[in-house]
């Protein structure tokens, strides 16, 4: 068995701490836009599960019918949001147009 061979180096230390540095952040904020997806959406089943079963008890018809089409399109908003940013044939970040398709 061969070992492989290793390309040089074609960044400095300072390159590669950036980098680094750069990926962190960037996990930091996907888990947290992770995290308020989430939210929002078990909030607004949570919501929309009340209002569906006990809506005629917390108002008229015409309030429970509002309430649950302003909590599905929050939902639908936060869904589309999150998943159109995670989902790029490119993304920004390291190596940015260079990258090259992803």
């Amino acid at each position: 068995m061969t070992e492989p061979d290793v390309l040089a180096a074609t960044t400095t230390s300072e390159q590669d701490r950036k980098s680094a540095g750069q990926r962190e952040i960037n996990l930091i904020w996907e888990n947290t836009q992770m995290k308020i997806a989430l939210s929002v959406i078990w909030v607004a089943l949570v919501v929309a599960g009340v209002l569906a079963i006990m809506g005629h008890w917390l108002g008229s018809p015409e309030v429970q019918l509002a309430a649950i089409v302003f909590v599905f399109g929050v939902a639908n908003l936060v869904t589309g949001f999150y998943f159109g940013r995670t989902n790029h044939q490119r993304s920004g970040g390291i190596g940015g147009d260079t990258a090259g398709t992803r």
